[in-house]
């Protein structure tokens, strides 16, 4: 193949740039580097601190979605045919200061300056996607809440989300972009119409040439947003297998909404897959806000998330209990099971070489189905699991006709609590059949004691997490607080 139809083509800060040779598992954050975009920092190089923040532009129909990611995650070969934005390249013609950069310095919101960029980036983002509409503080933190400030001082920086909106519209950068035909057609331009193949990564275009790809190679590696397998890259220093780019499959990026629940595509991101599911059931608001955060949230996806198998996965327990199902694909066939029995080991799946997660189905909440998901951390934002818990609990005449409880971090895998449910199931719904079902889940569980938790916390938060979700339920009384176990808060056990 000649070297031309090699080289990987995007769009930097308005100027098309092709990059030729590179390793696939370069990321964005050293190659902008190395091409001198320096104001693209590195900070903790794991997408936790948000000094690395750029913008990603996307044709998405007629339109172009803007979404801010952590350049030290994404590889540059997945950005092939997309814009990416950076704060170097924020001034207009006339050299004025973006809105948002103006806001930063009007409020004098910038600290050391260090992670500023990444600030800048995050808040862009928000404007871009904000149209004509006033930022509300709320917004402006959780599209804040991938960036660390090490010299704190927050209030100004929030200060400026809010105020970024009362500056007069750039002349570029702004809203308008994402319908600008002529922004649209180069990205257009830069559009392959066939499969992308470059050595060690494949990226095919249609659904059957993913599943004909993979099986034929099943040793070659998934890819989707390289939230995990980023990690491997800057702090395992991995040599990567071949990796196969799921992320370019129209088929798989769509959302199917049927009376019967939502089919949500492998290549559907979490941001977009929590939005659909939040809608259907607003109990779930939490979890999805709280889920790692926003740059995270725009490249990751919920199906990698479930392919993962990590056992302290936010998504799984709030799925399982909701009964999600897991559609299966190798080559032409398959095949769908219960997301739990997905989970055979920690780390082992219920997936032949070559058969992939193609889709997650998340059933509508069955009448008179109480939901909820709890997540406890050590932190509000940002933050793994010590336990998370969900729980569906349908309630017809007062008694129990169905339960489905399931958590994260209490087992090598995310599992069903199925003591704790037959524990639940034809008794009447109170606080005695409650009791009964959290002493049952030292039956079903028992957890490791690790850096976020001892064994002893996990079991009586777990037991204490179903006492809430009856409570919140069937409201609450002083003497019925009594019925809590005491859960020590010390610094050794949480």
């Amino acid at each position: 193949m000649a070297q031309a139809e090699q080289a990987i083509k995007f769009i930097v800060d308005g100027t098309p740039v092709e990059a030729h040779g590179l390793a696939p598992s370069t990321t964005l954050l050293n190659y902008l580097r190395e091409q001198g975009c320096t104001g693209v920092k590195e900070g903790c190089a794991e997408g936790d601190c948000g000094a690395c923040t750029v913008v990603i532009g996307e044709l998405d129909g007629a339109r172009i979605d803007w979404r801010a990611v952590n350049a030290c995650l994404c590889l540059v070969p997945t950005v092939d045919g997309k814009e990416v934005l950076t704060a170097q390249g924020l001034a207009a013609a006339d050299g004025q200061l973006h809105p948002v950069q103006q806001a930063l310095v009007d409020n004098h919101a910038s600290q050391c300056g260090f992670c500023t960029p990444g600030f800048v980036m995050s808040l862009l983002a928000h404007y871009l996607e904000l149209g004509d509409a006033a930022p509300s503080r709320e917004g402006v933190l959780d599209a804040l809440s991938g960036n660390l400030c090490r010299c704190t001082g927050y209030r100004p920086i929030i200060d400026a989300g809010l105020a970024m909106t009362r500056y007069p519209a750039p002349s570029r950068w702004s809203p308008a972009d994402a319908a600008d035909p002529a922004r649209i057609e180069r990205l257009r331009a830069l559009q392959r119409s066939q499969d992308c193949r470059l050595p060690g990564y494949t990226a095919p275009r249609s659904l059957d040439a993913f599943a004909a790809e993979y099986e034929a190679h099943p040793d070659a590696l998934i890819l989707a947003g390289g939230t995990d397998i980023g990690l491997w890259v800057t702090k395992e220093m991995r040599t990567l297998p071949p990796l196969l780019y799921i992320g370019n499959v129209v088929e798989l990026k769509a959302i199917a909404y049927t009376e019967e629940g939502l089919r949500i595509g492998a290549a559907v991101r979490l941001e977009a897959a929590f939005a659909a599911i939040v809608a259907a059931c607003p109990q779930l608001a939490e979890l999805a806000r709280r889920f790692a955060s926003r740059p995270i949230r725009n490249a990751g996806t919920l199906c990698g998330n479930i392919a993962n198998g990590s056992p302290i996965g936010d998504a799984m327990p709030a799925l399982i209990a909701l009964g999600a199902r897991v559609r299966l694909r190798k080559g032409g066939a398959t095949r769908e099971i219960p997301l739990e029995d997905l989970y055979l080991g920690y780390r082992q799946k219920d997936l032949a070489p070559g058969e992939f997660v193609e889709s997650v189905f998340v059933p509508a909440l069955a009448p008179d189905t109480h939901l909820a998901v709890y997540k406890i951390a050590k932190r509000r934002d940002q933050d793994i699991s010590a336990v998370c818990g969900g729980f569906a609990v349908t309630v017809c005449g007062g008694q129990v006709s169905a339960a489905r409880i399931a958590f994260g971090g209490m087992a090598a895998t995310p599992a069903r609590a199925r003591h704790a449910e037959q524990a639940l199931l034809g008794q009447a719904w109170s606080m005695a059949a409650v009791d009964a079902a959290a002493r049952a889940l030292s039956r079903d569980y028992a957890p490791l004691s690790d850096m976020r938790a001892s064994q002893t916390y996990r079991v009586a938060v777990a037991a204490n997490l179903l006492r809430r979700f009856w409570f919140e339920r069937n409201g609450t009384s002083a003497e019925r607080l009594d019925a809590l176990q005491p859960v020590s808060l010390l610094v050794g056990d949480a």
